[in-house]
């Protein structure tokens, strides 16, 4: 077997969007990027739209051990998926920005990996150091628990990380995951958690997958938030590259098809993004693990897995870019590389 593996499940050769696709072109610029604006016109300055009076904006942290729902509840309350999901723990590794705008108000999001303790690689030292970097500058903090479970170590140290911030700046409690909680140990549960940081601003039972209280939560959202401009163009969503959403995206796949250490040893680096002239997307990137064994596991018998992967991720990327994509997927060796500086930069973790 050669050094890599690839696959390339790429669709046929298309002509140039017609006004079907165009539409879905123009859809997706409006909800993602930018207005969609035809040439000759020109684009509006959003900097200068006039705001209304008594306009409200600033950044909520969300915050957290990991699993306890907080991509999923970022991208409830954005409104568009932001940020990937998994029931795996630690499936968000940096910052996330969801940014959510309404005619009175801008709310920008931050989601960020699950704090845990005794980090065992670098990458997860760096986790963990992304999702406290996210505390001090914060206007809101969403402290995001599992309330479906007692609280553990990792509650009680978020906690602590919180009560001085909670000084100065609201901490609202999200008590998640209320709908897998019984009802005759819910009172005692919520209170177990309020005991870990009296200094909370506020208290908001939810469940994020179903929607309730979301829009309850985003009540109390405005009511600690303070006035302020409008930090990004109404129509962005998020702040993160192309080459990162990709990433993730394919990453996001691989985590579907993939079990036990497998899934925390490997990272998607998107070398190539371009879209071509006959109106596809050409993605390609590199799977990396950690060793030899592990790179039959992300193939398959046959690279029927790899392939899995693949199709997964090309239809979430064609949402994503409201178009064809032709995905080039490889799997490389690279030992230890959630311990080395040089390999976390280069995929974009490390400083």
């Amino acid at each position: 077997m050669n050094e890599e593996h690839e696959l390339t499940p790429a669709p046929e050769e298309t002509p140039a969007p017609d006004a079907e696709s165009q539409a879905l072109v123009e859809q997706f610029l409006a909800e993602t990027t930018g207005t969609a604006v035809t040439e000759g016109e020109p684009p509006p300055d959003w900097h200068t739209e006039a705001l209304p009076e008594g306009h409200r904006s600033g950044f909520v942290a969300v915050i957290g051990r990991p699993n306890v729902g907080k991509s999923t509840l970022v991208n409830a309350l954005v409104g568009h998926k932001v940020a990937i999901v998994s029931p795996k723990p630690q499936t968000t590794r940096t910052r996330v920005t969801g940014i959510l705008t309404e005619p009175d108000c801008q709310i920008i999001f931050i989601d960020t990996p699950g704090i845990h303790k005794n980090p065992p690689f670098r990458l997860n030292r760096l986790m963990v150091d992304t999702a406290i970097a996210a505390i001090p500058d914060a206007d809101i903090i969403l402290f995001v628990v599992d309330v479906s479970a007692p609280p553990r170590d990792e509650d009680e140290t978020i906690a602590r990380l919180l009560r001085e911030k909670a000084k100065k700046s609201p901490v609202i409690f999200v008590m998640n995951k209320m709908d897998q909680l019984k009802m005759e140990s819910a009172e005692a549960r919520i209170e177990s958690y309020w005991k870990l940081l009296p200094e909370y601003a506020d208290s908001i039972p939810t469940s994020a997958t179903r929607g309730t209280n979301l829009d309850l939560l985003h009540e109390h959202l405005l009511e600690f938030l303070p006035e302020g401009p409008r930090y990004y163009p109404g129509e962005q969503i998020s702040d993160q590259t192309h080459y990162m959403i990709a990433s993730e995206l394919i990453r996001e796949a691989l985590l579907r098809y993939t079990h036990q250490e497998v899934p925390h040893a490997t990272a998607i680096l998107v070398e190539d993004y371009e879209e071509r002239d006959n109106g596809v997307t050409y993605i390609a990137a590199r799977i990396w693990v950690e060793r030899e064994s592990q790179k039959p596991i992300i193939i398959g018998k046959e690279g029927q897995r790899l392939k899995q992967i693949g199709q997964a991720a090309r239809e979430e990327l064609e949402r994503f870019v409201g178009g064809k994509v032709y995905l080039d997927l490889w799997v490389k060796v690279k030992p230890k590389w959630r311990d080395q500086n040089a390999r976390l930069q280069e995929l974009g973790y490390g400083q």
